[in-house]
């Protein structure tokens, strides 16, 4: 499985953003994809998580309110939808991709097997 992201850019505060993060391989809907991010100096954090199916999602507590995770199977496509852009946002957003999907531990990025390259997303105040 590979996957490719993109949508990242350069927007003002209060800003919305769509991430699309493509998925290809014949085993590729089988993975819950999810998405991360890396803000300057600081470690990879998770974001959010989808499962295979689309139904069940994971959301990083502090993002919960303004981001949405959705996947289109069809397209082989996850999208991260993000409302009202802070500053504290700006980071490199990574997609994830791993062979289960887990309510527990969700948030390990240890535990994904495969990463996209990366879609820079700043936000001015």
């Amino acid at each position: 499985v590979q996957l490719q992201a993109s949508g990242g850019g350069f927007v003002q505060a209060g800003d919305s953003l769509r991430l699309s993060c493509a998925a290809s391989g014949r085993t590729a809907n089988s993975y819950a994809l999810g998405w991360f991010r890396q803000g300057p100096g600081k470690e990879r954090e998770f974001v959010a998580l989808v499962s295979f199916s689309g139904i069940n999602k994971r959301y990083n507590d502090s993002v919960i309110e303004r981001f949405t995770i959705s996947r289109d199977n069809a397209k082989n496509t996850v999208v991260l939808q993000i409302n009202s852009l802070k500053p504290e946002d700006t980071a490199v957003y990574y997609c994830a991709g791993r062979r289960s999907y887990d309510s527990t531990n969700y948030f390990i990025k240890g535990l994904y097997d495969v990463w996209g390259q990366g879609t820079q997303v700043t936000v001015s105040s």
